[in-house]
């Protein structure tokens, strides 16, 4: 190649990688969410979606000066959708733990999760985990309530059966084909709330939180959009969305009202403990 033409070619190789990278930052991020696990994802009367990860979701959005697309799919084909690039990320409340920290990157958790048992409104309350010998528990496939029954049913003598939708574990109570449905303690006040035929009953405390996930490969991703949780959680928005759609004032020190000093979840692979300098609008 003559000498002349090499600073044309590199000017012309940096101007394409410029403006792919821009027509990138510009693209609406695409995400997905259970749209039948109210009130986090749930399918509107007049068309759309609503809850509070919708929410949480566009206002993330907006802070990235991104449009958002979220697709209302079944949470079992979520994360194989992020993993085909499908999506950016995972927008429906996924449990950060070891096990799914070994192929995903986490932001910092935005609420904390513990598990709740929903019951018929007439039958006794559950009031240990041994009272759940000889009984049948429903949950949603591919969560971490299916996880869960999956490991201590042995333990605890119960059996379980597994639906396409938590709506669908829901009804299988209401029908007697299960004794009892296990979700998120949010989901299952929800639930409880909106159907006079079932109740909250036991509450499994984790320790555990809910977060945004992204692929391994993936860390500006996460990192950019973790900034942007950060401010939420700083200014007051996140704890508002919790008071809108369940109803209760996140406790300090709670997952939802807390900024953590570096990116994602301590203690699980793929934090980043470098601390961040947040320079919120």
């Amino acid at each position: 190649m003559p000498p002349a033409l090499r600073p044309i070619l590199l000017a012309s190789v940096f101007a394409v990688s410029w403006l792919a990278a821009a027509a990138q930052a510009s693209a609406p991020l695409r995400t997905g969410v259970d749209a039948t696990f109210a009130p986090h994802a749930m399918v509107k009367l007049g068309g759309g979606l609503q809850g509070f990860n919708i929410d949480l979701g566009q206002e993330l959005a907006r802070r990235m000066g991104r449009a958002i697309e979220i697709d209302g799919t079944e949470f079992s084909g979520l994360i194989p959708g992020l993993n085909a690039k499908k999506y950016d990320f995972v927008l429906a409340p996924v449990t950060a733990n070891a096990e799914r920290a070994k192929t995903l990157l986490f932001t910092e958790g935005y609420l904390n999760t513990d598990f709740a048992f929903v019951v018929k409104k007439g039958a006794p309350d559950i009031q240990s985990l041994e009272a759940l010998q000889g009984k049948t528990v429903a949950v949603n496939k591919g969560s971490a309530y299916e996880q869960w029954a999956r490991e201590n049913a042995p333990r605890y003598g119960f059996k379980f059966d597994v639906y396409g939708s938590n709506a669908d574990a829901v009804q299988a109570v209401q029908s007697g084909r299960a004794d009892a449905n296990l979700a998120g303690n949010t989901v299952s006040a929800w639930a409880a709330k909106q159907n006079p035929a079932i109740k909250t009953s036991y509450t499994i405390k984790t320790g555990l939180v809910w977060a945004l996930a992204f692929r391994q490969d993936d860390k500006a991703g996460r990192d950019a959009a973790g900034l942007a949780l950060k401010c939420m959680k700083q200014d007051g928005t996140v704890g508002r969305l919790a008071q809108k759609w369940f109803g209760f004032t996140p406790e300090a020190g709670s997952a939802a009202v807390t900024v953590g000093t570096g990116q994602g979840v301590p203690g699980l692979e793929g934090y980043d403990p470098t601390p961040v300098v947040l320079n919120c609008p």
